[in-house]
This record gives structure tokens, C-alpha cells and sequence, in this order.
């Protein structure tokens, strides 16, 4: 007998609400919650194959465990004693730092990852961190660090009442949006355009997104912080400046004209390949327009001057009065959030606090580039030990990270690797212990990332839709255990690392003056936590405390878990709002317009105005039915246009004398690679492009599907030395390639 249940997808950034058709354990069909309230029935492809990938027979059920050489299931005790056998050693005769993590994308998709990863981090005591962030919004959490002291306060744009909205290497109808979580981000734009707003999208690419768009530019790729500098120099140079509500908030407002001054028009445009006319009419309507928003994505961020371009994107938001106003771009307010604290100055945020061992790249936000993990690894120096053991959780970075050959070498390098993942991919087929996760269906969710994202303040939760199966293991146990085994503590329940982290927050919280628990007893406070799980109960207490939280009973009406279950669909918050200086933790307690390590990394790009455009490079795409690697081994997310192909303009195609469907080598500095080549007028001339993700034909891996089809890894173009020097993100766009036919011997 069927029974629906009720499930946020974890599939994506958009967060949309499902109802999911259920036949014993099985999820058989995924549709739209119209009761959403955040998603209101939208669905994309990748929902609504959620019961395939769900039930992907390729996932891996038990844990496995090296065995002379070869992985064999293992009882979850075996793992887990393997786990502390493997680590405890190195840490002990290595120190911390020998033992390196890697986070992927998946784990802010997920509760455990959420929760979970900082406290193994800091029992390891390691600075040897490495995410997905570093190949993909790593210079947006800069650029908000040094403007606004946090580097997780990211404005986004109030898409629903925008007049005005400029697009910049962003594709949100394939991606469903990302660093701005909408559910129907296509919806969005369309309303927009129905209501007489106007939107213009800067792209190499024509993307479906350009393709909706009054205007389409198609930027030569890597220029993006040219153009929005000259932007932000015709909003100085004619008067345009005006920053409306947020003004005093600024400081440096006379320096930042002073340092974009030589950045005109004229002087870009030839980089950029933009006319200097059209420039100053794109300045002109953004500071002309009743309401703006300028939204930049991973084309800006996974670029050499990302985290400048990053900048600049706010500093317009900022010129024109569009940030933290209605219609422009506004900071959310999510229920997790720390209990909002008095504006005033911060403690700020700092780069560079430490280095990685060989290449000396500087950390940012507590990471290291994950182009440099393979040179960690493999690498000796004076500086300190290489590392040694290695934890991976949600992480492929042998496809996501740059030379993925040189990665796939030093893994097997390792003197031990743990990796939590429901796949034998390409990377965790490296590892001594595999910890796999149950699926989506059999945990809850609840996203603390994205809603700080969401363009509409709302909150929701979800139980497991389906028991966890007999043998699985809850995600949130694994990485518990998991800490427990890294950090000298192996065998004590993991229902203290939850004890630990509500004892610690709860502790803290009330000696806060600002707290509404201030001066409370955190035992007692402890004791009215609610909730079945660990998990739950440290979801409780989040909801609780803060900023529409019952504050443990001083604001009756407020949130906790018990009010969100009585909501299966969601609490609706209520449009974003202004929030400055509330959101403010820079040391002046005000907008740092130019704040240093800008001013030290602009006379980068003003050399860049004298570089010769290389003849021909390579940009990434992304499908709407596959996010990065995961995905590829589903059989309804793949074929049809998410296909591995490499894009080519027709003039570009008959110059190297490329023919539609023929195999073309691609070269770059790391490596080759051969794909199909797909002649198209999608692209600019001058440019082609490669979907990341791909390269699923290594041996040792369990992805029947994915081997059938398994294309090519991009990444393996990239030798890891280009990064953007502030943020250490990777540069994947705009990279020199050579290309040539494959002729039959």
C-alpha cells in the first residue's frame, strides 16, 4: 500500500519541498509540495528523480574496510576500529596538521554535514583544510569578510521585487541558482520581465538563461573585474554615486574613487571586448533604475581576479543604494542564526593566518586551496611533516580538484584514508575505511546554509520519510562516531559529541548580555530541549536561540522544534528586510569600501588591461539534470543534452577544421583530454567549453551507469598553479587550451 511523505530535496541549492509516493520502503515518485511555503509546487528534473537517485542500486550499503589490498564489507565496529587504529598513529607521531579533511560540496546538503565537520576539525586540531569552496565561492566569502567582517554575511537579491537585474557568469535556469537560494529562480526571472523590470546577463556563453534575457553580453571570459570596475568609475565620473540609506554605514568612499579612477571605459574595453559606450549605458541604467540588484556567480568567482570581481559586484550594489533595501540586495535572516548581537564594531576578518606547507598559499576562512592538497601530500619540506592520513567526507576531488592524475597518485600515497561517501568513486576508492551514508530518503534535513541564502526568510524541517534500513547507519551517527575515532576518544557514545556542542553553545550563550538566556543556567536549559535525536535536539536549541526563537520560553510566540513540526510545510518568515549596521563585524563597525588586501591586489588588474588575449580558452558549463560528480549514475539524469561535449563556436570549428560529433584533443597546461566536439553558436568565438564533473572511467570505482558514458574530467586541464592570490579559489574559467582534430590512423 502507497503512503506520500513530505521531503526538502537535498539536490540542489534551490531547496524545493517534495512529496514523495512511498510503496514499502521504496520511493517510487517525487513531486512538488504545493503547500511549500518557500517552493510552492516547483520541481526540476532533479527532484523529480529523487526515488532514483534515492534507490541507486550502486550505493554502497555496508561499510568496507582494506583487507590485503582490497576493500571488503566490514561490520560498522571493524570500520570504526580501523578508523582509530589508522589515524590515532599519525596524529600521534606526525602531529595534527599531518591529517588532512577534504569537504564536498554535498555536506552543506545535508544535516551531519552541517553539524558535524567543524567539531571533528577542531578534536583533530588541524589547519590542514580543504573544501569544495576553493573551486567555486570562496571569493565571495572574501570580498564579504573584508566589506562586512563576516564572511558568511553575503547579500542577496530581493529577486521578487527587483526592477533591475544584472546577471554576471551566472546561469541560473540550468543551475537552479546558487549563493541566492530561490526555489523557481526561472519563475522569478519571468515575473520580473512580466512587471516591466529588466534583466541583462554578462556570459561568454548563451546560455537558456541569456536566452530570457533583454540583453546578453557575451564578455570575453576572465574579464569580469574590468568591466564592473569601469562600471563603478562612470558612477564616479558622472555623478551617479549615490548610496542612499546604507551611506552611513561607508567608510572609504574617496579612495574607492580615487582607485578605480584609471579603469574607464575606454581602458577596458578592448580586454573585456565590450564597447566603452555600452559600459556607460549599463552604469547609466543600473544607477538610473528604481530598484537593482547586481547577482555574480561561479563564472566571476573561478577566475583570476574572483575575488576582486566578488568586490565589485557589492561595491555596485553599494554605489547605486541597492544594498539592504527592498527590490535590491539584502542580507537574510535565517532561524539558525546566532542570536542577533547590538551593531558595532567586530572583531573583523582577517586572511593569511597561516600558510599551506609547500607553495606557501595563504588560508582563507580557515581553508587551504584544494589545488594545493595533492602537492601537500606528495610533497616534502623543511616547513613540516606532508600529510599522512586523510579524511574525506562527501568529497571527489580527484574530479573537482585541478590535475586529478597527480591527486589520484598521492592518495594511494597515504598512509591511511577514511572517506564517508555512498559511492566506490574516483577518489574514495582510495580509501582504507569507507563509512557510507544511508540515503536521502532515511534522513532528515534541514538547510542551515542555504536559508542564510534564501530571498525569503522561511524555516522547515523534515524527518526521515523512510525508517532507516536494518544495517545502515544515520549519517549524523557516522560522522559522531567518526570524530570520536579521530580525536582520541574512540568508543564513548556518540551522544556525547551532541552532549558537548549543546553544553558548550548553551554555556556560552548565557554570559552573552545580548542573549535571551543571559544569566540562565545552562544545565536547566539543557533539560527543556526537545527532540528525538541528538540532531534534533541541537536543532532545537538553534531554533531557540535565535533571531525567532522563543528564546526558552522569554518570547512565547517564537520558534522551536516543536512549532516547525506542527508545520510540515514550512514557516513562512516574511520578505527579506533591511538590517544594517546589524549584520556589521568589521573592526570600524562600518562598510570597508577598500579595505587592504584589495588595494594591495588592484594593481594586478590594472596589468591586466595590458594582457594580450589569448587565442583560444576554455570555460566550464553545468546541466540542470547533474550537480558537479554526483549524479552521473543516474540513468533518467543523464544523455540528452548532459552530455560531455565540447562546445566550439562554428568559426573557431572550421579554422581548426573541427566537424560537429568528431572527437577534438584538448590540451592545457595539465594534461589532455579528447571529447566530441559540438559545433554551436552558443559560445563566443574564441571560446569553448567542457561540463565539469565528468571523467568516470578510472578503475576500482562502483558506478555502473556513470562507466557506460563516463566522458571527460576538465580539471585535468589545470596543472593547480593558477588561483586567485586573496581567496586561493582555483581558476577554471578562461583558461589558454590548445585544440586539434583527432585523425583516424
Amino acid at each position: 500500500m502507497s503512503r506520500t511523505a513530505l521531503r526538502i530535496c537535498p539536490l540542489c541549492e534551490a531547496t524545493c519541498g517534495l512529496t514523495l509516493t512511498i510503496e514499502g520502503t521504496e520511493v517510487t515518485g517525487a513531486r512538488g509540495d504545493r503547500e511549500d511555503v518557500f517552493s510552492k509546487g516547483f520541481i526540476c528534473p532533479k527532484g523529480a528523480s529523487f526515488g532514483a537517485v534515492d534507490g541507486d542500486p550502486d550505493r554502497l550499503r555496508t561499510p568496507l574496510v582494506r583487507r590485503d589490498g582490497e576493500l571488503r564489507e566490514a561490520t560498522w565496529e571493524e570500520a570504526f576500529d580501523a578508523v582509530a587504529a589508522g589515524i590515532r598513529p599519525v596524529v600521534e607521531r606526525y602531529g595534527a596538521n599531518s591529517v588532512g579533511v577534504v569537504l564536498g560540496n554535498p555536506n552543506v546538503h545535508t544535516m551531519a554535514g552541517a553539524l558535524y565537520p567543524a567539531v571533528l576539525i577542531a578534536g583533530l586540531g588541524t589547519r590542514s583544510l580543504f573544501t569544495a569552496s576553493t573551486v567555486d565561492q570562496m571569493p565571495k566569502h572574501v570580498s564579504s569578510g573584508l566589506l562586512y567582517g563576516d564572511a558568511n554575511a553575503i547579500p542577496v537579491p530581493d529577486l521578487d521585487h527587483t526592477d533591475h537585474l544584472l546577471l554576471i557568469g551566472a546561469n541560473p535556469l540550468e543551475s537552479n541558482g546558487s549563493l541566492c537560494t530561490a526555489a523557481d529562480f526561472p519563475g522569478k526571472l519571468k515575473a520580473l520581465k512580466a512587471r516591466g523590470g529588466t534583466l541583462t546577463v554578462i556570459d561568454p556563453r548563451r546560455t537558456r538563461t541569456a536566452k530570457l534575457a533583454d540583453r546578453h553580453i557575451p564578455i570575453r571570459p576572465g574579464t569580469d573585474a574590468l568591466l564592473l570596475a569601469a562600471m563603478a568609475q562612470v558612477l564616479f565620473a558622472e555623478l551617479l554615486v549615490d548610496p542612499g540609506e546604507s551611506a552611513p554605514y561607508l567608510e572609504g568612499l574617496e579612495q574607492l574613487a580615487e582607485a578605480v579612477k584609471d579603469f574607464t571605459p575606454e581602458a577596458v574595453s578592448a580586454a573585456c571586448d565590450v564597447d566603452a559606450g555600452f559600459i556607460r549605458t549599463l552604469a547609466r541604467e543600473l544607477a538610473a533604475a528604481p530598484t537593482a540588484a547586481v547577482y555574480g556567480r561561479i563564472g566571476s568567482c573561478t577566475v583570476p581576479y574572483g575575488t576582486l570581481a566578488s568586490w565589485l559586484v557589492d561595491i555596485l550594489n553599494i554605489l547605486t543604494g541597492n544594498l539592504d533595501r527592498p527590490g535590491g540586495a539584502l542580507f537574510p535572516q535565517a532561524a539558525t542564526d546566532r542570536t542577533p548581537r547590538p551593531a558595532g564594531p567586530g572583531h573583523g576578518f582577517r586572511l593569511a593566518r597561516w600558510h599551506s606547507r609547500v607553495s606557501r598559499h595563504p588560508e582563507a576562512k580557515g581553508e587551504l586551496p584544494l589545488s594545493a592538497l595533492a602537492e601537500e601530500i606528495d610533497t616534502a619540506t623543511a616547513e613540516g611533516e606532508p600529510i599522512r592520513a586523510l579524511v574525506a567526507v562527501a568529497a571527489n576531488p580527484v574530479l573537482s580538484a585541478p590535475d586529478g592524475d597527480r591527486l589520484d597518485k598521492a592518495l594511494d600515497s597515504l598512509d591511511f584514508m577514511v572517506s564517508v561517501d555512498p559511492y566506490l568513486n574516483e577518489t574514495s576508492r582510495h580509501a582504507d575505511v569507507v563509512l557510507p551514508p544511508p540515503p536521502p530518503s532515511q534522513s532528515p534535513h534541514h538547510d542551515f546554509a542555504f536559508n542564510t541564502l534564501a530571498v525569503r526568510n522561511q524555516v522547515r524541517y523534515s524527518r526521515p520519510a523512510v525508517p532507516l534500513e536494518p544495517g545502515r547507519m544515520a549519517e549524523t551517527e557516522i560522522l559522531a562516531r567518526l570524530t570520536l575515532a579521530a580525536t582520541g576518544m574512540h568508543g564513548a557514545d556518540p551522544a556525547a559529541v551532541d552532549d558537548l556542542v549543546i553544553g558548550q553553545t548553551l554555556g556560552k550563550a548565557v554570559k552573552e548580555p545580548h542573549s535571551p538566556v543571559h544569566g540562565r543556567d545552562p544545565h536547566e536549559l539543557a533539560a527543556q530541549l526537545t527532540g528525538e535525536t541528538g540532531p534534533e535536539r541541537r536543532l532545537d536549541m538553534m531554533l531557540r536561540l535565535g533571531p525567532y526563537g522563543d528564546g526558552f520560553g522569554t518570547r512565547p510566540d517564537g520558534l522551536g522544534l516543536a512549532r516547525l513540526l506542527a508545520h510540515p510545510h514550512g514557516i513562512d518568515l516574511g520578505p527579506l528586510r533591511p538590517r544594517l549596521p546589524q549584520p556589521l563585524k568589521t573592526r570600524s563597525g562600518r562598510i570597508e569600501l577598500l579595505p587592504q588586501p584589495i588595494v594591495d591586489d588592484l594593481p594586478r588588474l590594472r596589468e591586466g588591461l595590458k594582457r594580450r588575449p589569448d587565442e583560444l580558452v576554455l570555460v566550464g558549463r553545468r546541466h540542470l539534470r547533474s550537480n558537479n560528480s554526483w549524479m552521473h549514475n543516474v540513468p533518467a539524469l543523464t544523455g540528452g543534452t548532459n552530455r560531455c561535449t565540447l562546445h566550439i563556436h562554428p568559426e573557431d570549428a572550421e579554422r581548426l577544421g573541427v566537424r560537429d560529433g568528431a572527437p577534438v584533443r584538448v590540451k592545457g597546461a595539465g594534461g589532455e583530454v579528447t571529447a566530441p566536439a559540438e559545433v554551436t553558436d552558443g559560445v563566443r568565438r574564441g571560446v569553448v567549453s567542457l561540463p565539469h564533473g565528468w571523467g568516470h572511467d578510472r578503475p576500482g570505482t562502483r558506478l555502473s551507469h556513470a562507466a557506460t558514458d563516463p566522458g571527460v574530467n576538465v580539471n585535468q586541464l589545470l596543472d593547480g598553479s593558477l588561483l586567485d592570490p586573496l581567496s586561493g579559489n582555483a581558476v577554471l574559467n578562461g583558461i589558454p587550451v590548445e585544440l586539434a582534430p583527432v585523425t583516424a590512423r
